[in-house]
């Protein structure tokens, strides 16, 4: 008999990032390297298990603007041509490293990942939605769903109508993908404002997520801590919140597995450290130099000279650390058991790309974990969140508190002298997005896509990755431009509804650029 329960949680985000505008578009790179590194790697770890009959379970958000890029067919084109780079280029560098044999085993096992990353990525019909469907299907998964676009919520409470269509809209179109409705969601970067678990109801969702202080400082004091759910009060929304030692445990580079000397180091690329002219076919066409995914040194320690990486090594380690963050969960869990007198549950969330793409052997280390879950051991049983509530249904009603994760934990880092000029512009967005909304109630034809689209550039302008990077300072200027093309856009929509002279063209143009959610409604954002 079981003891406890974990709860693993994979976060899967990117922001919606498609140019059809240029043959090559240097972000556009974030989600080939997401594909390749992290969402191809965990389809093969899963869909193992499953073939292994080894049983687990697994939380994993598949976000609404991820979901429109991996199913997109122009994303999935380029995809295909940026794979097929990686084998031509893992090809040569087996023939330029014929006399280093420390390295061309490695180039040898690079180049036999991105051929299968290939295949997978056809098996699948290039749509690796359908992979994780097929497993949320087979009672493995439970993929929950996000905020459209992955707008911050708290900075956006002054206009609910925005929260309410980010929701609305992410539940429909999650239901058209995934062929049911969403039981649960990952709030945009943990953002929780008292009173949104109503709009979260009405969208017909059961439950969310919280950092660890928003329940710890919630009202009443939570009886169990953060090792059991809590209801919201007046709704019944479930919430459930992070275990800060067993997610410190896995994601700090410092105090966790990833920064251990024998795992691969993530910043030492081909793309950056070889002659620029072998490697210039391979980097952007601009002649920007970016990562490739061929890596050859493994951490080795803090200083600047690394040593050739080991896989085999690297290996023994993931299952080494698998085990022991399965020693650490028994301990916990046996404590808080008798401590509590009922069974816990450790909820441990993650940003998936942690697995894969920072973390080359993460992947290895999840598959580690659940195979020593299921047969070595029977003090933890993996759990989803329905299922916990499934079989436990009487839980401590309270308040959550205000809150996110990131630094310090209340919004910083969305709303800082680097990025708060955005909040004026979207609240005077939401404004106007309102206003059409009650004027034009029944529009139809031309006016109907505007309206449609409008909503579109807007939710687009939203998205809480923008105020992110500026606020750590990094691709600062491609986060300025989209916020201000989104909302540029949206405006000289609203101003071409209001004067009834509408350039379809124009808006023809835009609909195919920012061309996710196909079937959105205007009327949402009420």
């Amino acid at each position: 008999m079981n003891k406890g329960y974990l709860c693993l949680v994979l976060h899967s985000h990117l922001p919606f990032v498609r140019h059809p505008e240029h043959e090559d578009f240097l972000e556009e790179d974030w989600l080939y390297e997401a594909i390749t590194e992290t969402y191809i790697p965990l389809l093969w770890v899963f869909e193992k298990l499953v073939e292994d009959k080894i049983d687990f379970r697994v939380t994993m958000s598949l976000t609404p603007t991820l979901i429109s890029m991996l199913t997109d067919p122009l994303l999935q084109e380029r995809y295909s041509k940026h794979i097929n780079k990686l084998i031509e280029l893992s090809h040569r560098e087996i023939e330029r490293t014929s006399w280093q044999p420390e390295f061309q085993h490695l180039a040898i096992m690079y180049l036999n990942l991105f051929c299968r990353a290939r295949d997978t990525f056809e098996h699948h019909r290039r749509n690796l939605v359908l992979g994780f469907k097929r497993l949320q299907d087979l009672g493995k998964l439970e993929i929950i769903t996000c905020g459209a676009t992955h707008g911050y919520f708290p900075l956006m409470d002054v206009h609910k109508e925005s929260v309410r269509a980010q929701l609305k809209v992410a539940v429909d179109h999650y239901e058209r993908n995934l062929g049911r409705k969403p039981r649960g969601i990952w709030l945009p970067e943990c953002g929780y404002v008292p009173g949104h678990d109503e709009l979260l109801r009405e969208a017909g969702l059961k439950f969310f997520f919280t950092d660890s202080h928003g329940v710890l400082h919630g009202h009443p004091r939570p009886k169990y801590g953060v090792f059991a759910p809590v209801y919201c009060k007046n709704t019944g929304v479930a919430c459930f919140s992070r275990d800060l030692e067993s997610s410190k445990q896995v994601w700090s580079s410092i105090e966790g597995y990833p920064g251990d000397y024998n795992y691969r180091e993530f910043y030492r690329d081909i793309g950056f450290d070889l002659e620029y002219d072998y490697i210039r076919p391979y980097i952007h066409p601009d002649g920007v130099r970016i990562n490739t995914g061929i890596k050859y040194y493994r951490i080795t320690g803090p200083a600047d000279q690394k040593e050739a990486y080991n896989p085999h090594g690297a290996r023994e380690t993931a299952a080494s650390h698998a085990g022991n963050f399965l020693f650490n969960r028994q301990k916990q869990v046996e404590y808080l058991y008798d401590f509590m007198g009922k069974k816990p549950m450790i909820v441990s969330p993650y940003d998936a790309e942690l697995y894969g793409h920072w973390w080359f052997e993460g992947p290895q280390w999840l598959d580690f974990l659940i195979r020593k879950i299921s047969c070595d051991q029977d003090t933890i049983r993996m759990i989803t969140p329905s299922e916990y509530l499934a079989e436990n249904p009487r839980n401590q009603v309270i308040t959550p508190s205000m809150s996110s994760w990131g630094w310090k934990g209340y919004s910083e880092m969305w709303l800082q002298g680097s990025n708060d000029w955005i909040y004026r512009h979207l609240h005077e967005g939401s404004e106007r997005m309102t206003e059409l909304v009650h004027q034009y109630p029944h529009a139809g034809g031309l006016a109907q896509r505007a309206l449609n689209q409008a909503l579109r550039e807007l939710l687009l302008a939203q998205s809480s990755d923008w105020a992110f990077i500026l606020g750590t300072g990094t691709h600062t200027s491609y986060a300025v431009r989209r916020t201000k093309d989104h909302l540029l856009r949206f405006n000289r929509i609203y101003e071409d509804i209001r004067a009834n002279n509408i350039d379809e063209e124009w808006l023809a143009d835009i609909e195919s650029k920012d061309n996710l959610f196909p079937d959105i409604d205007y009327r949402v954002h009420q």
